[in-house]
């Protein structure tokens, strides 16, 4: 099978918290800040083979419930200890019937964030 010509590189958001949505995806999610430019409020963030960009704008629309941000994690139970220490209430993971577990939290702009963790499959 060949892979499609198009791939996704990255989501952006829009923000008039640059600083603080910058530093929250690193120290809440743990993920890394590839390029910042302060002066021009840019960040590009990686997410595995995605990246987030994350762009200072004097005004932003209001979040949406329309769309959320999925991230797959190898430990649930030690991401939503990350999220609490860096100050973000979350919720305990639910085990859905598909066979993953999963928390929903929201970023400081007010944008819905799923984490989830497949089974771990455990012995031979």
């Amino acid at each position: 099978m060949t892979e499609p010509p198009v791939s996704l590189y990255s989501v952006e958001l829009r923000t008039a918290r640059w600083a603080e949505m910058v530093a929250w995806y690193r120290q809440a999610l743990g993920l890394r800040v590839l390029v910042r430019v302060v002066d021009e409020g840019y960040a590009l963030i990686a997410a595995g083979t995605t990246r987030l960009a994350l762009l200072a704008r004097a005004e932003t629309s209001p979040a949406s419930p329309r769309w959320s941000l999925g991230f797959e994690v190898d430990d649930i139970d030690a991401a939503r200890r990350r999220l609490e220490g860096a100050g973000t209430t979350a919720p305990a993971a639910i085990a859905h019937a598909e066979g993953f577990r999963e928390l929903v939290v929201n970023d400081p702009d007010g944008n819905r964030i799923r984490l989830f963790e497949w089974p771990r499959h455990r012995g031979g």
